[in-house]
């Protein structure tokens, strides 16, 4: 076995990489062994008989499977949560996720001439009352109220 440091050396400079990442072909050594000059290494890194290796990355698998599984829902007990309830969804934002569609559906109704006027601002003003939990909630008050009617949404 011969001695291929120097070589080794010469190519990593000459490839730019690191010494561990110089790849020599072992059919190739007694050739690789005769040079002695840069010239003569780059002329073996031409032909083939030395090349650098590819950096070595790290997988993300673990990582993607892991999102998959949040988006899903899962992972989000208690023992995976660092922040407070309200950092993780402020009040704020639960907020105008519960308003902007009950809004969106007074306008709808009125809109379509469903109700009137005078019916949209009252029911606008007690959503924003916060009087509804949601949509649905809505639509029942509305149904219950006579202002409705149960097959029209």
């Amino acid at each position: 076995m011969t001695d291929l440091r120097n070589q080794r050396r010469m190519a990593a400079t000459i490839l730019k990489c690191g010494e561990n990442r110089v790849w020599m072909d072992p059919d190739r050594t007694d050739e690789i062994a005769k040079a002695v000059t840069r010239g003569d290494i780059k002329i073996l890194i031409n032909g083939g008989a030395l090349k650098s290796k590819q950096v070595q990355g790290i997988s993300s698998g673990r990582k993607k499977f892991k999102q998959k599984q949040k988006e899903k829902g899962r992972r989000k007990g208690h023992g995976s949560r660092k922040g407070a309830k309200y950092a993780r969804l402020p009040r704020k934002e639960r907020w105008i996720k519960t308003i902007r569609p009950i809004r969106t559906y007074l306008r709808q109704l009125r809109d379509d001439k469903l109700i009137d006027r005078s019916a949209y601002r009252k029911y606008y003003h007690r959503a924003k009352g916060g009087e509804f939990r949601n949509k649905h909630h809505l639509k029942t008050h509305l149904i219950s109220g006579g202002i409705l009617k149960e097959d029209k949404q």
